[in-house]
């Protein structure tokens, strides 16, 4: 896909995502096998249900199936896939990191190193992170981390979570629910 054409389906797609209420994240196209597949993800704070992402499934292809968007689409067939980001999504802008709130991350930082901690503040200049003892030993501490000095950072899946603390556990319930 040219940067053109992305552009074009961004700008086709994007007020369809707001008008939903949800951020349009990435628009891909690529070609699958003989077959062309367009893939749409969309996030928002809280997340989405699959009602959401159906409903808005529907109207991307309605405007996709209108001149203006066969325009930018061509006229060959696409299968169209719309969802939220996979766990494996880089954090890269503040609504990312926000919406990461409570899990644990880790971050390779610029020029070296990595640091590995839970999400406990978010702001527009960086992020607060709580990091736990090494190996069990010492005291958890906190390290703030401007968003300039992170190269990559991405949600650390965490199968044996322990409970414990309060805000925590009750911010990872009304995150649950919501999913």
């Amino acid at each position: 896909m040219t940067t053109t054409q992305n552009e074009r389906l961004q700008e086709l797609l994007e007020p369809l995502a707001t008008a939903a209420g949800v951020d349009l994240e990435e628009v891909t196209l690529s070609k699958v096998g003989g077959s062309r597949v367009l893939d749409v993800v969309v996030d928002a704070d809280g997340g989405i249900d699959l009602d959401l992402v159906s409903d808005l499934a529907r109207e991307i292809g309605e405007a996709l199936d209108t001149p203006e968007g066969s325009a930018v689409l061509g006229d060959a067939e696409y299968r169209l896939e719309v969802g939220s980001p996979g766990v494996d999504r880089l954090l890269t802008l503040p609504r990312h990191w926000r919406r990461a709130l409570t899990r644990l991350v880790k971050a390779q930082l610029e020029p070296g190193g990595e640091v590995v901690g839970r999400v406990v503040e978010v702001d527009d200049e960086g992020v607060l992170l709580e990091i736990p003892p090494v190996k069990g030993r010492g005291k958890t501490t906190q390290r703030r981390v401007a968003f300039g000095e992170i190269a990559k950072a991405r949600v650390q899946v965490e199968f044996n979570r322990k409970s414990g603390d309060a805000a925590l556990d009750e911010a990872d319930a009304d995150t649950d629910a919501d999913a």
